[in-house]
């Protein structure tokens, strides 16, 4: 962590937007190289979002220029741009504290910053949020600018289209600003195209349109459906003159650019003539992701979220204590996947914009024609699946398991009601660490349990993920879901036979007369732990203390036979799972002791029922008592404590 801010001409004097706009134009351009210094250097050893933020500087810089936040609404889409925002607007003094513990959130947040308009976390909700503001201040007669930033990547989600339609057909003023580093959506066509923004942004123009539309809608002529009428003709003609054709136009929205995103004069000139236009607008910038940093720029992927780093050579710096790693259970799963889709020509895979992430990659490379990108987009992606599923093929498809609470509708009613064989994967299950509660895959174990027809597995560690992934594969086994973590798992040799599990068999891992641990999915490692602490301790102690230990594997359908035994033999269980304690599977065992006359003591430990907040994985487990350490002392007293049943 940095102890002192480097001190800049600029930059250090600025600690809010008021600040920035008693700069000149002229000094703008200055002002952005100072900010983007100061976004690598801090990122260099605080890691995050780096690419991203580097390519939405001079947009950030030009919106606070020109807006008078916080009065004014700025709407951030995916809070991976937001970083230059974020030090402009009171919060470079403990930016260093960017997604650690107890320091600033990872994405902008609106109890962390008045300047923060909303939460951002997933993706293509901005659009909509912005309209919803821009209507609130309309029906409260306030007099206020509402502008969302949407990335290419985040247009491609439902969700934003949903936006864009209700912005096109209720009365708004509402700007729309595509931050377009990546996919073209409209070609530059040189002369023409500066010709064409100069003409839709000239302020003499667009008040000669403005007066013309008084007059005619006063005289009656210009009618709302005849106003519409008029706007399509307008971009026709712009069609025509351009030789080209956007969505935007098709839906009535006005369309200006592309611009330079990193020409901050021009966009603070653009920004100035279009704010105070009526009617909802949209305003397409191209930027480049990772800007001003060489190695981002030629690696926008990679850089995306480096890690440490030097500054200087841009080499990464990758910590290791010397000793053999075990693999990230994304790996695993990428060269699993691969290996089955050899083995069954069935086998595709898909994944909303995630290939890397959850190293799909690995099959994307050997069998393009087998994977599929499918964008931000997880409801399409599983009814995308589920498509391929009732036509033949067997998907895979990879979605996180946070962003898979967009697609929960989609599980039921596309996959789960027809018994489609697909196999889901939900990656970044359970606490994931420094992206906080937006990213945290807490809910799946307790939204999905309630579906029919979906089996449910969490493997143990990676051998148990390969033999489920072989196992979800085989015939007729319907839709199958696999949760696992981020990061890597427990197991140096990952590598093993492929081999069937059969559905709804969990397995005792350990022997014991005293107290039963029932646990599900990898966080088993860290239960397996506390129970050889508590039995060392309590034999230091003079005392005597036997667990047996229960890896469930599968939430649904559930071992009966092993719950039959875990309640005959045992008055004292403490289930663990790493996902919110209700409605998991502490709430499963709970229900099976109950309907078949079973009274035990029961502890359920897993995610307490709040929003857990961002800092490393131990920390948080730390925190919320779900760590070795914390299983360990829960197990000690509900051994030789009093005994009660924690809910």
């Amino acid at each position: 962590m940095s102890e002192e801010k480097k001190e800049y001409k600029l930059l250090s004097e600025i600690q809010y937007p008021s600040d920035l706009r008693k700069l000149k134009i002229k000094q703008l351009p200055e002002l952005c190289d100072e900010l983007r210094q100061d976004i690598i250097e801090e990122l260099a050893i605080n890691p995050g979002h780096l690419a991203s933020s580097l390519g939405a500087v001079e947009l950030t810089v030009a919106l606070h220029y020109v807006f008078n936040t916080p009065d004014d609404r700025i709407v951030w889409d995916v809070g991976h741009q937001a970083y230059a925002h974020k030090i402009l607007t009171g919060r470079r003094e403990r930016f260093n504290t960017n997604r650690k513990l107890h320091g600033l959130r990872p994405f902008p947040f609106p109890s962390e910053s008045e300047y923060d308009t909303f939460c951002c976390g997933h993706a293509s909700n901005s659009i909509s949020a912005a309209l919803g503001m821009a209507i609130a201040a309309e029906q409260q007669g306030i007099e206020r600018k509402v502008v969302a930033v949407i990335g290419d990547g985040a247009m491609s989600g439902g969700l934003a289209f949903e936006g864009l339609n209700n912005a096109s057909n209720c009365p708004n003023d509402l700007l729309i600003i595509l931050n377009d580093n990546n996919m073209s959506i409209d070609k530059s066509v040189g002369g023409m195209r500066h010709c064409l923004l100069e003409l839709t942004t000239n302020s003499t123009y667009n008040k000669i349109r403005y007066e013309a539309s008084l007059k005619l809608a006063k005289m009656g002529i210009l009618t709302d459906q005849r106003r519409k009428g008029l706007i399509r003709f307008n971009n026709s003609l712009k069609s025509l003159l351009t030789r080209q054709r956007n969505i935007f136009e098709g839906l009535d929205i006005r369309y200006f650019g592309p611009a330079d995103g990193h020409n901050v004069a021009e966009l603070v000139y653009i920004l100035r003539a279009i704010k105070n236009m009526k009617g909802a607008k949209l305003l397409h910038i191209h930027t480049v992701k990772g800007k001003g940093y060489a190695p981002a720029e030629e690696n926008a992927t990679i850089w995306h979220a480096p890690g440490k780093f030097d500054t200087e050579s841009g080499e990464r710096i990758k910590s290791s204590n010397g000793r053999p790693q075990p693999m990230k259970f994304q790996d695993v799963f990428g060269y699993t996947l691969l290996e089955l889709a050899q083995q069954n020509s069935k086998i595709v895979g898909v994944t909303p914009a995630m290939p890397t992430g959850c190293s799909m990659n690995i099959m994307m490379k050997a069998m393009p024609n087998r994977t599929f990108d499918v964008g931000i987009a997880e409801g399409h992606a599983v009814t995308f699946s589920g498509g391929m599923a009732k036509d033949g093929m067997l998907p895979f498809c990879n979605i996180y398991s946070s962003f898979m609470q967009r697609a929960y509708d989609n599980i039921i009613h596309d996959a789960a009601i027809m018994n489609l064989n697909m196999v889901i994967c939900l990656d970044r299950a359970g606490i994931v660490g420094e992206d906080g509660p937006t990213h945290h895959g807490a809910f799946d174990l307790a939204f999905l349990r309630p579906i029919p027809n979906l089996t449910i597995a969490s493997p143990l560690d990676e051998h148990e993920l390969r033999r489920m992934m072989y196992t979800a594969q085989l015939p007729n086994k319907g839709t199958f879901v696999i949760r696992y973590p981020r990061g890597c798992g427990s197991l140096i040799d990952w590598k093993c036979p492929l081999e069937e599990i059969e559905v709804g068999k969990g397995r005792r891992i350990k022997e014991g007369n005293d107290l039963a641990i029932v646990s599900i999915g990898p966080i088993g490692v860290e239960a397996s732990k506390a129970i050889l602490m508590a039995e060392m301790e309590a034999a230091n102690e003079g005392k005597d203390l036997s667990i047996a230990h229960y890896d469930m594997r599968f939430l649904k359908p559930i071992d009966t036979e092993l719950l039959k035994e875990v309640g005959e033999r045992f008055n004292r269980i403490i289930t663990v799972e790493d996902g919110v304690v209700k409605g998991g599977l502490g709430s499963a065992v709970l229900e099976y002791m109950s309907e078949n006359g079973y009274k035990p003591d029961i502890v359920r430990m897993g995610i307490p029922d709040k929003f857990v907040e961002h800092g490393t994985v131990p920390q948080l487990r730390r925190i919320i008592g779900l760590d070795a350490e914390a299983i360990k002392d829960e197990i000690k007293k509900l051994a030789f404590g009093k005994t009660s049943i924690r809910f």
